[in-house]
């Protein structure tokens, strides 16, 4: 049922970034062919599931802190901050797992079953590479080497680490393997006897 639903709201949300883009598209003269199409919109879905992400860390986050403060637990040197940062951090990206997965870079008929606990290993990977050491690179950068705003910097941070993000979950979190056809893998397992 609920992936009826899931998939229901996505086609719907599909057919609507498309017409928009379309229409934008159109006064410029350009259009997008089939290919660009699904690009277009697997990095659409990637922004979307990417937003809902940011909401539910920032949710999670606030959570656990209330919960620590009220409790008491973890006030001395902060430590109540950076468990919240780390428990939002786990449970934001399998949120985000769980869509990418699903949704995003869904797997076609035809494709080599993908390991879900490496792509989340994966995953978690690249998210921990653009949202720890990236975004503190491009914060240095711009930050205290070219002087940008400490409240504009995230905003170029964006603009980098979201599309790095993407190839990273595209091509090695969730990256596609064709399924070997029942006679390449007769003939591969021939090569390996004749060699031996």
């Amino acid at each position: 049922m609920l992936e009826k639903v899931g998939g229901a709201i996505w086609k719907s949300l599909s057919r609507f970034i498309l017409a928009v883009t379309e229409r934008i598209l159109r006064l410029f003269g350009k259009t997008l062919d089939e290919k660009q199409q699904e690009a277009f919109l697997q990095f659409c879905k990637f922004a979307i599931v990417g937003v809902t992400n940011t909401l539910l860390s920032w949710l999670i986050n606030v959570t656990v802190l209330r919960i620590l403060t009220s409790a008491g637990l973890l006030q001395e040197y902060h430590l109540d901050v950076y468990t919240a940062n780390i428990v939002a951090f786990i449970l934001s990206v399998l949120w985000s797992f769980y869509w990418n997965d699903r949704y995003v870079f869904k797997q076609e008929e035809g494709e080599e079953k993908r390991v879900w606990w490496k792509a989340l290993l994966k995953a978690y990977a690249a998210y921990a590479f653009t949202g720890l050491f990236l975004s503190n690179v491009i914060s240095y950068i711009t930050v205290d080497r070219l002087g940008v705003n400490k409240y504009i910097a995230p905003l170029i941070n964006l603009v980098i680490s979201v599309p790095v993000n993407f190839l990273l979950n595209k091509f090695w979190a969730f990256s596609k393997k064709s399924a070997a056809k029942p006679e390449e893998t007769a003939k591969e397992q021939t090569n390996v006897e004749e060699n031996s």
